[in-house]
C-alpha cells in the first residue's frame, strides 16, 4: 500500500511560514501615550490650595523665568509639601499651562462684563473699557506670554488659541453694541481692537520714557475716534 503524503508541514516549513507571516504582518503602532494634565480640585479645600499653587508658580516663574524655575521652589514658595505640587499639577509645563489658562479666563470674564453693559455705551465708552481690560490685567499678561515664549517649539503650546478666543469675545462685545453690523465687519473689528488693546498694553507695560503720558492719550484717543465712526 503506497504511504500517503502527511498533509501537515514539516517542522522546518512550520518555522519558515511563521517567519514569513511575522514579516509580513504590519507592526502594531505604540500606543499613544495621553499628555500629562492638570487634575480639577473637587472641594473647596482643594480651589483654595489650587489657588495658592498658582500664585506661587506665577510668583517663581516672574522672578527666575520659566526654565530657571523648579517645582521644589513653587512648593516652598506655596507653603506646600512637593507632592502635593505633583498631585494637582505633574510636571512645570502643566503648571504654566493652567497659568496661561487661568489669564485667559480673568480676561475673558472681563469682556463678557462688557459686553453686558455694550449695549448702553457709546463709542468712547466701549473704547475705554476695552482698553482698560489689558492695562488691568498687565503683570499677568505679561507673565501669560512670557510662558507662551519661552515654550513656542514645544507640541500642544498653541498661543493662537487665547487670540482667537480673545477676538471671539471682543466680536460679542460688538455684536451686542451695534447688531446692525454685519458678520465680517466685526470680525474685522475685533482684529483691530485686539491689536489696539496690546499696543496700548505694550506703552503702558514700557519704563518712564519722555511723551508716555500723551502717547498713552492720543493711543486711547485713536481708538475712541475710531469707534465713534460706528
Amino acid at each position: 500500500m503506497p504511504s500517503q503524503k502527511s498533509s501537515l508541514p514539516i517542522a522546518s516549513d512550520v518555522s519558515q511560514a511563521a517567519q514569513a507571516a511575522a514579516i509580513a504582518a504590519p507592526s502594531a503602532p505604540p500606543k499613544a501615550t495621553a499628555a500629562p494634565v492638570a487634575k480639577e480640585p473637587k472641594r473647596q479645600r482643594g480651589i483654595a490650595r489650587v489657588a495658592r499653587l498658582l500664585d506661587a508658580g506665577a510668583s517663581v516663574f516672574a522672578e527666575q523665568g520659566y526654565k530657571a524655575a523648579t517645582m521644589t521652589e513653587i512648593a516652598a514658595r506655596a507653603g506646600a509639601p512637593i507632592g502635593s505640587l505633583y498631585q494637582f499639577f505633574p510636571n512645570k509645563d502643566v503648571l504654566a499651562d493652567a497659568l496661561v489658562a487661568r489669564y485667559g479666563e480673568h480676561v475673558t470674564a472681563a469682556l463678557d462684563k462688557i459686553r453686558e453693559q455694550a449695549a448702553e455705551m457709546d463709542g468712547a465708552g466701549l473704547a475705554d473699557r476695552l482698553l482698560d481690560v489689558f492695562v488691568a490685567h498687565s503683570a499677568e499678561r505679561s507673565l501669560a506670554l512670557s510662558l507662551l515664549d519661552a515654550r513656542w517649539e514645544q507640541p500642544g503650546v498653541r498661543p493662537g488659541v487665547l487670540r482667537e478666543s480673545l477676538r471671539r469675545h471682543i466680536a460679542e462685545c460688538l455684536a451686542t453694541w451695534r447688531p446692525n453690523l454685519g458678520d465680517d465687519e466685526r470680525q474685522a473689528m475685533a482684529v483691530v481692537l485686539l491689536q489696539a488693546m496690546k499696543s496700548l498694553a505694550q506703552l503702558h507695560e514700557e519704563k518712564r520714557y519722555p511723551g508716555k503720558t500723551e502717547a498713552l492719550a492720543q493711543w486711547r484717543g485713536w481708538v475712541r475716534r475710531y469707534l465713534g465712526d460706528f
